[in-house]
């Protein structure tokens, strides 16, 4: 099922006269269930990418169409009611909140959505748990390694049964060993929940793990492979 689809989207950012073209008539479809890598160097429009399938911006012009309605004219208040039901976010450095245990951390955008005390703690003791990070619900951030944190912010991502997870460089400030723990819980729960993974990077040992891997270059899409040709 077609998740998502992108029609000839193109984004302009502007400072004072100077205009910069960050994508250049983008289309594609992504699939329900789909574990896609967004690949290209810094400045290829990834980055600006996933912030449209996030719903944090709007194209300068094109349609993008997110379990087929049109969000690319949403406001403000729009967008946010459809990331807070819909979308799932994972970003480079973690941004979880330092006051709070791992476990406090995936049980707050259930509290902001209103689920009672007794669906709290399920859903997070069984996050923590498939994330492998049980043993560490009541430790803060600051007591957690790199890879620990990250598979909090994995969990926290999949708290209200998002549609679809964008992960920006889940795994840019992460060691090796770290990064490689941190792609199989994705790619784990990806298949065990049937969610939507878009992760971006430049780290070409991530590319393997992607059932297509979509290339980014100057806004525009260079290459678009499914895994067959793109085996880790």
């Amino acid at each position: 099922m077609e998740l998502i689809k992108v029609e000839n989207v193109t984004k302009v950012y502007k400072t004072g006269t100077v205009e910069t073209q960050a994508l250049r008539g983008i289309s594609l479809t992504i699939q329900s269930g789909e574990f896609l890598a967004l690949v290209g160097p810094s400045g290829s429009g990834k980055t600006t990418l996933l912030q449209l399938l996030g719903c944090l911006d709007q194209p300068s012009s094109g349609k993008i169409y997110l379990n087929n309605k049109d969000v690319s004219q949403l406001n403000r208040n729009q967008r946010a009611d459809i990331r807070r039901g819909t979308i799932g976010f994972i970003f480079q450095f973690f941004a979880l909140i330092p006051t709070l245990t791992a476990y406090e951390n995936v049980e707050m955008p259930l509290l902001l959505n209103g689920l009672s005390s007794t669906e709290r703690r399920q859903r997070v003791t069984e996050l923590l748990e498939t994330v492998r990070m049980s043993n560490r619900a009541h430790y803060r951030p600051d007591q957690l390694s790199g890879g620990e944190q990250q598979r909090v912010a994995v969990a926290r991502a999949l708290a209200t049964h998002p549609l679809l997870i964008l992960a920006d460089e889940p795994t840019a400030n992460l060691d090796t060993e770290n990064g490689k723990q941190v792609m199989e819980v994705m790619q784990r729960l990806n298949q065990e929940t049937g969610t939507t993974f878009i992760f971006a990077t430049h780290d070409p040992r991530l590319f393997g793990y992607a059932q297509r891997t979509i290339v980014l270059r100057d806004g525009q899409i260079v290459e678009n492979s499914h895994a067959s040709s793109t085996q880790k």
